[in-house]
């Protein structure tokens, strides 16, 4: 594509030669930005840059597909945070299994007034994990993601189980 003066001088060819080895993977990048930003066909390296990003609840030990998962689900978290829905997705997509949680909130409707309030008067959160093979590590990263996903004003505990095994036949 060089004007004809250029197609025949031998330095001409090589230099463009040249450049065309430097801006090819350049301009690769930007024909293919747009999956950049898909976590699920973007390069795990920058999967996990992709998450800090948009604030995805993962510490960097987390499988790939997980990984993948927790990106894609984190602005849709953002929505729920605070809530149980909320805080029951963080802990599935960082563990894989769902927690039992039991808090001290409730709603109620009552047509006559000053009727009894739902809840207890004391705000209180528990999360309970079961997993197959609990390791030392997990309650720590349990605490952190409760943490972070809870309602601020309310105090929690956190426990992590082993799961109960059902027997093979």
């Amino acid at each position: 594509m060089l004007p004809a003066v250029f197609a025949d001088d031998d330095l001409a060819l090589r230099f463009v030669g040249g450049l065309d080895d430097v801006l090819a993977p350049i301009l690769n990048v930007l024909d293919c930005l747009d999956t950049y930003f898909d976590p699920a066909l973007t390069p795990a390296d920058f999967a996990r840059w992709l998450g800090t990003w948009v604030g995805a609840e993962t510490d960097g030990t987390e499988a790939e597909p997980m990984l993948r998962a927790a990106v894609a689900a984190a602005s849709r978290l953002h929505r729920v945070r605070g809530t149980r829905q909320g805080l029951s997705e963080a802990v599935r997509l960082a563990f894989g299994v769902e927690p039992d949680i039991t808090e001290s909130g409730g709603a109620d409707w009552n047509a006559r007034p000053l009727g009894p309030f739902p809840g207890t008067p004391r705000p209180r959160l528990h999360v309970t994990l079961r997993l197959p093979e609990p390791r030392p590590g997990d309650i720590h990263r349990l605490d952190a993601l409760v943490a972070a996903a809870r309602p601020a004003h309310m105090p929690y505990t956190v426990e992590v189980t082993a799961a109960e095994r059902t027997p093979e036949r």
